[in-house]
């Protein structure tokens, strides 16, 4: 079957999908998008992302598109014309089509809505979460409003490139200062030695992840102690365990950062029991 694509108010051939060349996403990375992952063709932390996508538009001062239960209908419709039972559902909202200039376009102008839809089998993450993956450092280059999911993206794909070419999964960024702040589409967090859940705090200009605050809401349930406090790469290497956080990788268990090994090399239980966990509840409250 062929994908399908919602483009600016009508749905499309996913190969046929387009966007004017002078749309603000495409000449200034002016747009933001939000993902969401789905299960049994409902989307898992929905009200987050959605709250999320709103915030992203205010801070950049685009007007947003449509109510929320009409992209709501969007998303889902999108979802159900690909028939994607486990997968991603992504939306793009750029500032819209105007000639190209730095200031924003005349009031008035539509943003540009873009939703795609695919199937990605909830068994390749887990065969990788049963072995755990590796990280690599690299410097965060970033803008310092990552707090804001803007499509500007170029600093992450050249980190994420760099973890391909190095046989890792992911790349943890880090600061001027030897921090980790987070990864290159995701949130790192570490069981440190004396066995505290750690997770840098979001004051710190990284992204608010809706799946970091369901795991966190998570460990509270169990009575883990997660701190929200910043930790360095040398404590990332000596950590008991550690994961990551997404919402294309829920909780993915690290066994390695830049070659050296975490703790006993394997998945840790802590990591372990919050993605069992995590899944639990995403497919029991998705929409």
């Amino acid at each position: 079957m062929s994908r399908v694509a919602y483009v600016n108010g009508q749905y499309v051939q996913h190969g046929q999908a387009t966007v004017h060349v002078e749309d603000r996403g495409f000449q200034f990375a002016d747009g933001v998008y939000e993902v969401w992952s789905v299960f049994d063709g409902r989307m898992a932390d929905f009200d987050g992302h959605m709250t999320r996508l709103h915030r992203s538009l205010n801070e950049l001062r685009i007007p947003i598109p449509m109510t929320r239960e009409a992209l709501e209908r969007v998303l889902k419709e999108t979802v159900r014309r690909n028939r994607v039972n486990e997968g991603l559902v992504y939306i793009q909202v750029t500032r819209g089509t105007a000639r190209r200039d730095h200031p924003f376009p005349a009031e008035g102008t539509a943003p540009s809505v873009i939703v795609t839809a695919r199937s990605l089998p909830l068994s390749k993450g887990n065969a990788a979460a049963a072995k755990g993956v590796a990280v690599i450092t690299h410097p965060d280059i970033r803008w310092g409003r990552c707090d804001i999911k803007t499509v500007g993206l170029l600093p992450n794909v050249l980190a994420k490139q760099a973890a391909k070419e190095r046989g890792a999964a992911e790349a943890w960024m880090v600061d001027e200062m030897g921090l980790v702040t987070e990864g290159s589409s995701t949130n790192a967090w570490i069981v440190d030695e004396s066995g505290k859940l750690r997770t840098r705090d979001t004051q710190s200009n990284i992204l608010h992840g809706i799946t970091r605050a369901a795991v966190m809401a998570l460990a509270a349930d169990e009575g883990i102690e997660v701190e929200e406090r910043a930790f360095s790469v040398d404590e990332a290497r000596r950590a008991r365990e550690a994961f990551y956080t997404s919402a294309s990788g829920f909780v993915m268990p690290t066994v390695s950062i830049d070659g050296a090994m975490i703790g006993d090399g394997k998945p840790g239980p802590i990591a372990t029991k919050l993605r069992a966990q995590y899944l639990d509840q995403a497919r029991r409250d998705a929409i």
